[in-house]
């Protein structure tokens, strides 16, 4: 019989293992870019979450509203953001991941799975079917777990 203890550790093990591997070949690719960490989280976050305003970017990474007008003057120039009105608030200007920044998120996206893929490929007709139910069930329980602490499901 496998014990609570045993699966908690294997998850734990397996997790450190992904994000480790994930947060290294993100690194990677900002390294290579030129961007620095403060540049890609933004434009993570457009990425993710879609337009917003100065303010909100520095309340977010807990700079001021001038160090974000900065950051984003920079990104604007480099071509991965762009800077429109907003349509509430004239007054107010809105920020949107270009066109050439929406490529460059998702290239790393891919590029930071390509060791997923090679190691999907290692394993034998029967280790799929035994990993993809695992998975599958895994994925279902997270996203129930979610669902009731009323998070968004990804």
């Amino acid at each position: 019989m496998t014990s609570s203890l045993q699966i908690k550790t294997a998850l734990r093990r397996w997790m450190e293992i992904v994000m480790t591997r994930s947060m290294h070949d993100w690194a990677h690719y900002v390294k290579n870019s030129g961007l620095s960490m403060p540049q890609f989280r933004l434009l993570m976050q457009l990425f993710y979450q879609g337009p917003c305003g100065i303010s909100h970017i520095s309340e977010d990474m807990s700079i001021t509203n001038a160090a974000a007008s900065q950051l984003v003057d920079k990104m604007v120039q480099g071509g991965l953001l762009d800077r429109a009105e907003d349509p509430n608030d004239r007054r107010a200007k809105q920020v949107t991941i270009s066109t050439q920044g929406h490529e460059f998120v998702k290239n790393g996206i891919e590029r930071r799975y390509v060791w997923v893929n090679q190691l999907a490929e290692q394993f034998s007709e029967e280790e799929r079917q035994v990993i993809l139910q695992a998975l599958t069930i895994l994925t279902e329980k997270a996203l129930s777990m979610q669902e009731h602490t009323g998070q968004e499901k990804t």
